[in-house]
Parts: C-alpha cells; sequence; structure tokens
C-alpha cells in the first residue's frame, strides 16, 4: 500500500488529537507514521500484547471486543478517522481489548517512542488524547447502562442508529466523485436515504449486549415493517428516522 504524505496529512487532519497542529507539525507526524493494511478478519493486536503502537484507520472498519466466560462484549466500533490503541501513550499497560478488522481495512501506525516524543512536545496532543479516551470510556458506560436497563429492540435500534450516524458521518468526509455514466446504479437502486451497514447479526447482538437469536427476531420485525432490508453479512436501513420510535 502506497501512501503518499499528502495523504497521510490528509488523514491526520480528521483525527480529533491531531486537528489543533498545524501542517509543519503534521508533517513530522506523517513521517513517523507507518502504512498497515489488514485482511478482513484479521487481528490488529490481542488482549493482553504488549502496548506499543496506535492506530488511525485509513479505510475499512475494525471493532474492539473483549472475551469474558465464552461470551464476546464489543465495546467500539471504528472506522476511517478513528484512532484507537492510543492508551499505549499513557503507560506500559498490556492490551484491555482485541482489535480486529471487520472487513479490509487500511491504517497507519505510530510507534510509542515516537508518541510519546510528540507528547513531550505538544502538550495539547496529550490533553487531546485524554478527551479521546474519556468520551470513549463515557460511550461505554452509556452502553452498558442501556444494556442494563433497556429492552433488547431498543438496544439494537440504538446500535443501527448509531451506525447509520457513523456511515452518513463518513459519506460527507468523502469527496464527491461523478461515475462515468453520469449516477451509481446501485445507489440509485437502493433510494437516496438507504444505509448500507456492514455488520452480521451477530455483531449487531453483540454492540447491543443481546443473544443473536433475540436480535434476529427484531431485525425481522424491522424487516417486515420495510424499515430494514437484510443480506448476507449485511443490512440496508431503508428508514433511519423509523429507528428512534424503538429507542428509549
Amino acid at each position: 500500500m502506497a501512501v503518499t504524505a499528502e495523504e497521510t496529512i490528509s488523514l491526520l487532519h480528521r483525527v480529533p488529537v491531531f486537528e489543533t497542529l498545524g501542517d509543519d507539525d503534521l508533517i513530522r507526524v506523517a513521517e513517523v507514521s507507518i502504512p498497515r493494511t489488514f485482511a478482513a478478519g484479521e487481528v490488529v493486536f490481542r488482549e493482553g500484547d504488549e502496548s506499543n503502537t496506535c492506530y488511525v484507520v485509513r479505510t475499512g472498519h475494525a471493532r474492539a471486543v473483549r472475551e469474558h466466560h465464552a461470551r464476546t462484549l464489543t465495546l467500539a466500533n471504528f472506522g476511517p478517522g478513528d484512532i484507537f490503541g492510543e492508551l499505549a501513550m499513557f503507560d506500559h499497560e498490556r492490551r484491555s481489548a482485541t482489535v480486529q478488522a471487520i472487513e479490509s481495512m487500511e491504517a497507519i501506525a505510530i510507534l510509542s517512542s515516537d508518541r510519546r516524543r510528540l507528547m513531550q512536545e505538544h502538550p495539547d496532543i496529550a490533553i487531546k488524547l485524554l478527551q479521546a479516551v474519556s468520551r470513549r470510556l463515557r460511550q461505554t458506560n452509556e452502553r452498558l447502562a442501556r444494556q442494563s436497563f433497556s429492552t433488547v429492540q431498543s438496544r439494537v435500534a440504538g446500535v443501527l442508529a448509531q451506525l447509520v450516524t457513523a456511515v452518513v458521518s463518513e459519506r460527507e468526509d468523502e469527496p464527491a466523485v461523478p461515475s462515468q455514466d453520469g449516477g451509481d446504479p446501485a445507489a440509485d437502486a437502493r433510494g437516496p436515504k438507504d444505509i448500507l451497514i456492514t455488520s452480521t447479526q451477530a455483531e449487531l447482538a453483540q454492540l447491543a449486549g443481546s443473544s443473536r437469536e433475540s436480535a434476529s427476531r427484531f431485525l425481522a420485525v424491522l424487516e417486515r415493517e420495510g424499515i430494514i432490508t437484510q443480506g448476507r453479512g449485511k443490512l440496508t436501513v431503508h428508514d433511519p428516522a423509523a429507528l428512534e420510535r424503538y429507542v428509549y
């Protein structure tokens, strides 16, 4: 994977941790960034591994999971512009979760030694990282609270709504590239409001903290009502606003 310095700098501009840096500083970060590629299903690092690298997603998606008594709990999903593994910037503890590529993924890696030097030279990076860690912890706490007090339907609908928001945000960040035939036939077939979610029922169930069977039953309800259409390893949300009726 050949990634130019300009592409790396453009990516770093989208990461809240680095967005306050000037071009000269971003060039320094880009100089120590290492391009990495991961196949679908490939593990980036495992829970208990040494913490020596953080990653910024360029294309594709990954998820952070933890195993507990033969159950898998999904802690977070990462898409383009997201950073993960940043806890290694603050301590030498082992990895607290396993991160796995959901689909083919391109990322840039920054070694812990380079990250610590950057934080020493730019204290605002350390502040931004603490804010990012705090935000992720808050999101995890909110999800755990929903899993404790909400119904399966509410949790699954909430997860779908969050994934829809993430896809819409990625679309807004991407430059418009017109096709040679003047349109995107696949997009036209889906409709202007349709959102494609590339997650399996098992992955949605893990994010919602429910069994696959319970999540599947509710997804079938949404499909009968025309809110979604399911496919193999993916689903299309036709009416994102309708999901809010089930979130409480």
